[in-house]
């Protein structure tokens, strides 16, 4: 099938092509920067205000949605537009063009309010209750996807938690940078249990939901290792692959959260991100793992890389970077 992905150019997008291309798809990627997988056939377009939508979109059977702001950086307009009104816009050029299956990127953000999430499927997407501008946009646009399913046109929300691998920009480099710096540290221990997600895994989810059975779609899935692990070993082991000091040093959590409000009013309308937010210490202080059995019967796909291998894999690009 001819598939489009949006957003291909970060370490899932440029994952998610891959696997799409081993499946024998025809990929063409669209976002706002040339990325670095060949084989490809690429349109420089800006999804909120498109100029070049009726190139990208011809003969398009399935569209796999990636692109998104992320961060807690901007306005909540940005935050709207980029991750609602173009994921919108996206949906109603999809269904105007004969797109058959459209499946979206979405995050177990949209459904987490602060509460634990310990062995749980998938919790409704939740706008009004969940924390920041990002987590609200994406459940907004969650709920937009799942109610545009029809009979002509099945849509599909995937949930990747907290994804990681070799190159990885975003997390694995600030864990990096705060452990060689002696600035990571830990909440309450470190021992509350989370997943994680191996990029490698994330992205043959993503393959595996475009040759799903019909029965798969109109549902949000979760996916993530599947391997819950303490806050302090899954910091310990990424700063270990790195060669940097694992984190010792504890904080209790109402001091840490005092400090994520604190930094983010510092912080203000600065263009980078603040050292801590309050996000931050509540995942890193909030049990959050999840049962995959839905997933796994659906999308008829089970993680192929263990945590173990992950990591072994992690310390081994570090080695030769």
């Amino acid at each position: 099938m001819k598939v489009l992905i949006t957003g291909g150019r970060g370490l899932l997008g440029s994952a998610v092509v891959r696997e799409i291309q081993k499946s024998g798809h025809e990929c063409v990627v669209v976002q706002r920067s040339p990325c670095d997988v060949p084989g490809i056939r690429e349109f420089l377009d800006d999804l909120v205000a498109p100029t070049k939508s009726e190139q990208w979109i011809q003969g398009v059977e399935v569209v796999v949605h990636l692109a998104a702001k992320v961060g807690i950086v901007g306005t909540y307009q940005e935050f709207f537009d980029s991750n609602v009104l173009a994921t919108r816009k996206l949906l109603e050029k999809a269904k105007e063009n004969g797109v058959q299956r459209f499946i979206y990127a979405s995050s177990p953000s949209v459904a987490h309010t602060g509460n634990a999430l310990i062995g749980v499927g998938v919790h409704k997407a939740e706008p009004a209750h969940v924390r920041g501008s990002y987590s609200r946009t994406k459940a907004l646009a969650e709920i937009d996807v799942l109610a545009a399913h029809s009979p002509d046109f099945s849509t599909m929300a995937l949930r990747p938690h907290l994804v990681w691998g070799p190159g990885d920009t975003q997390l694995i480099e600030r864990i990096v940078a705060r452990a060689r710096s002696g600035r990571l540290f830990l909440i309450n221990g470190g021992y509350s249990l989370i997943d994680t997600t191996y990029v490698t895994n994330a992205a043959q989810a993503f393959a595996c939901a475009i040759d799903a059975p019909t029965s798969a779609f109109n549902r949000a899935l979760m996916v993530t290792n599947g391997e819950p692990r303490t806050v302090r070993e899954t910091l310990g082991r990424i700063a270990h692959a790195a060669g940097a000091q694992a984190p010792s040093r504890s904080i209790p959590f109402h001091i840490a959260m005092a400090a994520g409000y604190a930094a983010e009013g510092a912080w203000g309308s600065r263009k980078s991100e603040p050292p801590l937010t309050s996000f931050l210490v509540e995942q890193l202080a909030t049990a959050h793992w999840f049962d995959l059995g839905e997933t796994k019967r659906f999308l008829d796909w089970s993680p192929s890389i263990s945590l173990d291998q992950g990591f072994a894999d992690l310390a081994l690009w570090f080695a030769s970077a």
